[in-house]
């Protein structure tokens, strides 16, 4: 295929690209042939940076080189301006200032470039001026088809293509495996992450940084490395995904290849867009969404540089994860109690052995040792290191078993060498994920043991803590891949339109709810006192009376709700007593009439919710509820679609969970009920596009058997259009 030929094909697939595909960034990857615009033959000049590092990695393609100054740089003849290339080069560097940016993009353009890579910062991280400056620029590179690459990036390098295109002098590093592919939108942080992962003895495929992503961004590259045969993990570092249900769907496909992204996603502490109408809204912050919608498709979101870093050395040699817990050997007692206390925290099993295991154990083992674990070998190990390699080769053959830390005391140089060559041949031909930690790490290793370390294939960790973590990041990756091959169908709400739009009154809500399978205490609008009496009668006493008025969303905050009516003059006096507080607290306000409900009994009061999130899409929440629910906020968020056990589980991890498991003498709650409320929810919002958000608030949940109901019900439609 020509050039011309690759470019007319590149710019046609760009021009369909919408919000839910990617920009096609192949020719960026793996260019035939590139241009490096605004060549100096300065030393340490971007462009010298780039030819040097093209010649160094033995790049065969052709390379041009434009200035405007010179017809020749370090040997090399050039051309004055890029409209003097030849058509259909596939990149074009662009060592050039910010100012000359936007015409040396359109020049591009003109001769029918693949993509280009801009180094020039201040745009729109300068501000608004910076912004628009910036925006002008992509929409010329996006009429002619331009993959661009930043603005304020360092550029990109194909470690299995040899192809260096950053503005740093770089040399081909003689990486073992090139299995990560590495994406990140700060280039300072790309630079720290690619040093602190090879000094673990981790390999890249691609490592590129996006920059301002003015066109091309994260999606786009985690899609290509999805496809990409020599990326085997796909590791990310970014401060906002700029196109949420893409990269949702690239999260799912990733999963169905059983390809891991393990990310690190700043803006963590950000404080959540603020809803004056709902809880939900409340609390479904822009991180809290997309870390629940992105877990639940399989990817592994880290919370710190280091856990990064640890899950990218454990991913690139085992990259594929266990879904069974932790076998942990240490020569430390005090550390099993460490160790389940970090496991636990993390989310990690510490399961007992299995009576095949304990067995092999007690043949070898000194009689006063226990074959637990974490499995203790004590003060043995000095006398016998060996000890090591036999108890590591016994608990990676246990099915109960999905991956092994060993965590000891080194103790002298040789002690810690002895130790090192007893067991790293076990761990190095282990097919489960296993790590060697050093209890203590922080002392120097003598140089023999780091050379043994380093030939090898096995994960050293100078924190055994760390290496726990990063276990817990494998293994619950692990077991999304299980759970997504064995889960059950999601709850399907069926076709039912929505009674109105905007935000609803509880009276016209609650019906539309009920028919989707929501339980809601029986009740009737009444307009006037005799009405209210007598759905009174016809409910049974004790009844609620509630104000309904669209514009009334928190009816109890005004005095527009009463509780425990017992007879037909509590109704009427709840009446007079209702519209008088009213007609203090909102004097302008029309009700529609007063809601007669049930009374219903007692229970633990929690909240469930599914709000539209604009960028990122329907999100469920579920949690502590009352009116106490935003000081606690102690909610979970799921994905929508989620299952009735995955509901349940996510309840489990609730800082309150123990009191649905009976506390004091009180029956256990009935979790059913309740991940069957939340499942309504989420197949409501899946199936009416135009629903804003559902507040349930509170949802009392019975004991066991009893059942849950929806107590109060906050609902918004979208307007047609």
């Amino acid at each position: 295929m020509t050039n011309d030929e690759t470019a007319s094909r590149s710019e046609s697939a760009f021009t369909r690209n919408s919000a839910h595909e990617p920009v096609p960034v192949a020719r960026l990857l793996r260019p035939r042939s590139i241009a490096i615009v605004g060549i100096s033959p300065e030393p340490e000049s971007f462009g010298a940076n780039v030819l040097a590092s093209l010649k160094s990695f033995d790049y065969r393609g052709a390379i041009h080189l434009v200035s405007r100054g010179r017809t020749e740089v370090l040997g090399r003849a050039c051309v004055a301006a890029i409209d003097d290339l030849p058509p259909g080069v596939d990149v074009a560097v662009l060592c050039v200032p910010r100012a000359a940016v936007s015409e040396a993009v359109a020049a591009c353009g003109r001769r029918r470039m693949g993509g280009a890579i801009v180094f020039a910062s201040g745009f729109a991280e300068t501000g608004e001026a910076g912004r628009a400056e910036q925006d002008a620029l992509a929409a010329s590179a996006r009429r002619s088809g331009l993959a661009l690459l930043g603005s304020n990036c360092l550029g990109l390098v194909n470690q299995v293509d040899g192809v260096p295109l950053s503005m740093g002098l770089l040399a081909p590093v003689p990486d073992r495996v090139l299995r990560v592919g590495l994406v990140a939108q700060s280039g300072a942080m790309m630079s720290a992450i690619r040093e602190a992962a090879r000094a673990r003895g981790v390999g890249f495929s691609h490592m590129i940084s996006t920059g301002n992503e003015a066109v091309v961004g994260v999606e786009d590259f985690t899609a290509e490395l999805i496809a990409d045969e020599a990326t085997r993990v796909i590791a990310l570092f970014v401060e906002q995904i700029r196109r949420p249900r893409l990269f949702l769907a690239l999260a799912e496909r990733a999963r169905k290849a059983e390809k891991p992204i393990v990310m690190f996603h700043s803006g963590r502490s950000s404080a959540a867009r603020k809803s004056a109408r709902s809880h939900t809204g409340a609390l479904a912050g822009d991180f809290r969404t997309m870390a629940a919608l992105v877990a639940h498709q399989g990817v592994i979101l880290v919370e710190s540089f280091d856990e990064l870093i640890d899950a990218m050395a454990l991913l690139a040699r085992h990259p594929r994860p266990p879904d069974a817990g932790v076998g942990v050997i240490t020569n430390s007692g005090a550390f099993c109690g460490i160790a389940h206390d970090v496991a636990a925290a993390a989310g990690l099993e510490i399961p007992p052995l299995s009576p095949s295991a304990s067995e092999r154990l007690r043949a070898v083992m000194p009689s006063f040792a226990a074959p637990d674990n974490p499995l203790d070998l004590g003060t043995q190990l000095m006398r016998e290191p060996q000890l090591l390699g036999t108890a590591a080769h016994a608990i990676l053959a246990d099915h109960n078993i999905g991956s092994v830390v060993v965590a000891v005391v080194l103790g002298t140089p040789q002690q810690a060498l002895d130790k090192a060559q007893a067991v790293l041949p076990v761990l190095d031909d282990a097919t489960k994920p296993v790590a060697f930690g050093a209890i203590g790490g922080e002392a120097a290793l003598p140089a023999e043991l780091l050379a043994r370390l380093d030939a090898g294939k096995t994960v050293f960790f100078r924190s055994p803590e760390r290496a726990l973590r990063a276990m817990a990041h494998l293994t619950t990756y692990g077991r999304a891949l299980r759970r997504w091959k064995t889960r059950a169908r999601p709850r399907e709400a069926g076709a039912v339109a929505p009674p109105g739009v905007g935000v609803l009154p509880e009276y016209v809500a609650k019906p539309w709810l009920a028919a989707a399978r929501i339980p809601v205490p029986r009740g009737s609008l009444a307009r006037s006192t005799a009405e209210a009496v007598d759905i009174a009668l016809s409910l049974g006493f004790p009844v609620v009376l509630k104000a309904q008025s669209k514009d009334l969303p928190h009816k109890s905050d005004v005095g527009g709700v009463i509780l425990g009516v017992g007879d037909r003059d509590g109704v009427r006096r709840g009446w007079d007593d209702l519209h008088g507080a009213l007609a203090k607290a909102c004097p302008d306000m029309r009700l529609d009439g007063v809601l007669v409900e049930e009374m219903v009994p007692g229970g633990i009061e929690m909240v469930v919710g599914g709000r539209n999130d604009p960028d990122w899409g329907a999100v469920v929440m579920v949690g502590f509820g009352g009116v106490w629910v935003e000081a606690l906020d102690d909610v979970r968020l799921l994905a929508p679609d989620a299952t009735t056990g995955e509901i349940i589980g996510e309840i489990a991890k609730l800082r309150g969970a123990k009191l649905l498991q009976g506390a004091r003498g009180a029956p256990p709650a009935d979790l059913a009920a309740l991940a069957d409320i939340v499942a309504a929810v989420g197949a409501l919002m899946r199936a009416t596009p135009a629903l804003v958000e559902i507040d349930l608030n509170p949802v009392v949940v019975h004991g066991t058997g009893q059942g849950a109901r929806a107590l109060d019900a906050l609902v918004a439609i979208a307007p047609k259009g």
